[in-house]
């Protein structure tokens, strides 16, 4: 009986280490996809495409944001004036 589960336990560890090398192939594989995949697309080295916009929110898009309108500039004559002191009383 002892025989048995000695061989049992042998095949039961030859088989997990074959999934786990068939596992590491397959990834091994897969990456190696990617990599090909990544290398064939072509690369834009375009300052437009590398540039982002953040709008007064913090939100990030690739768009650029619409101009805001002018603000209204005060006329100097308009402004208090900041020289004149006052009488304590």
């Amino acid at each position: 009986m002892s025989i048995k589960i000695a061989e049992m336990s042998k095949n039961q560890n030859t088989f997990i280490k074959k999934q786990k090398a068939e596992l590491k192939k397959r990834k091994k594989r897969e990456k190696q996809e990617k990599m090909a995949t990544r290398k064939d697309q072509p690369k834009s080295g375009d300052l437009d495409d590398m540039l982002a916009y953040v709008d007064r929110f913090g939100n990030i898009s690739d768009t650029p944001p619409e101009p805001e309108p002018p603000k209204k500039e005060i006329n100097p004559s308009q402004k208090f004036n900041t020289n004149t002191k006052f009488k304590s009383q």
